[in-house]
């Protein structure tokens, strides 16, 4: 099979590998979609060990399981499903299991991978092919940090919400946002394209690195520590900033009186629970014409070290990787 291999200062070339074997336990996976994700830029740069991609939709290609056949996206966090957080339902941080398909284990930029049986989310048959990914990073990631802080924040007419990057996550957060029921949705990002999506879609400009404006949540989505400083000061007393944007590097944090002289919510969340995923798929349904539009590139294995290059520097949002036989 075609797989991507990613070596590091920018270089990924394509391999032909053999198709990996199932254990027990797990089946194999014929991949149709694979997203590209802004956090995957790291072993862009960095190299990886294992395949990379970790927004996977594909079909089980397993003729003596019963899931054979069925289409199936891919959850990241590999989970035993006894531990004290699988059983309350916060699957994505399972205590036994520390895996993540995609990072130390092989992903989705190849034709097949094995998947860990319990890894699989069954793909409701409206949910075409082309969008079906939405349903993790996209919709599922920035969801879940909505909802968590929902109760500290509710939607009011008058809270004023700020989504600090524009990514698919960012816009992700906005729809999810309006969903919910927030109206005075605001956002500060430097990519202009991003930026018009997002305004497209309701959202209000801010602009970058502006302290003149005071929100009661603050929704992180670039992973940027300019951004997790400013937010610190201008959220509201008793407001809440979130932190689902991600970086590697150590943030240094400089304590002022903005931040200091008042009682405020910094919060981090992480992926989405399991038991998410039938509100996600809901919220795509009723929101697909929008999340359609994110999807502005879908190609083939031969040209992902060109479309990664590309969307490393911002030149679309949420290109796919596909499979599909022309």
């Amino acid at each position: 099979m075609q797989a991507a291999v990613f070596h590091g200062n920018k270089k990924i070339t394509i391999s032909n590998v053999d198709i990996p074997l199932p254990v027990p336990g797990e089946v194999l996976l014929r991949v149709k979609r694979t997203a590209l994700c802004g956090s995957d830029t790291k072993l862009w740069l960095k190299g990886s060990e294992f395949i990379p991609g970790h927004e996977i939709f594909g079909v089980v290609d397993q003729p003596d399981h019963d899931k054979h056949g069925k289409r199936c996206l891919v959850y990241i966090p590999v989970h035993c499903g006894k531990c004290d957080s699988c059983v309350s339902g916060d699957t994505q941080m399972c205590i036994v299991d520390s895996v993540l398909v995609g990072w130390n284990r092989p992903g989705g930029y190849a034709e097949y991978l094995t998947v860990p049986e319990q890894c699989l989310l069954e793909v409701p048959d409206d949910i075409e092919d082309g969008i079906a990914p939405l349903l993790l990073d996209t919709i599922g990631t920035a969801a879940h940090g909505i909802r968590f802080v929902q109760n500290l924040v509710p939607p009011d007419p008058l809270s004023m919400v700020l989504v600090t990057g524009a990514g698919p996550v960012g816009i992700g957060a906005i729809l999810a946002l309006q969903d919910m029921g927030y109206q005075n949705i605001h956002i500060a990002e430097l990519n202009e394209n991003r930026l018009r999506l997002a305004e497209k879609f309701g959202a209000k400009r801010h602009p970058v690195g502006s302290l003149h404006k005071r929100f009661n949540l603050i929704v992180e989505c670039s992973g940027a520590h300019t951004a997790r400083s400013q937010g610190m000061e201008i959220v509201m007393p008793r407001g809440v900033l979130i932190l689902i944007g991600e970086s590697d590097l150590p943030w240094p944090v400089q304590e002022n009186k903005a931040i200091r002289r008042k009682d405020f919510y910094m919060v981090r969340t992480f992926y989405f629970p399991k038991n998410d995923y039938p509100l996600n798929i809901e919220l795509l349904r009723k929101q697909k014409n929008k999340y359609k539009q994110l999807v502005d590139a879908q190609f083939g294995i031969e040209q992902l070290p060109e479309m990664f290059g590309r969307f490393a520097v911002g030149e679309m949002v949420k290109p796919f990787l596909s499979f599909e036989k022309s």
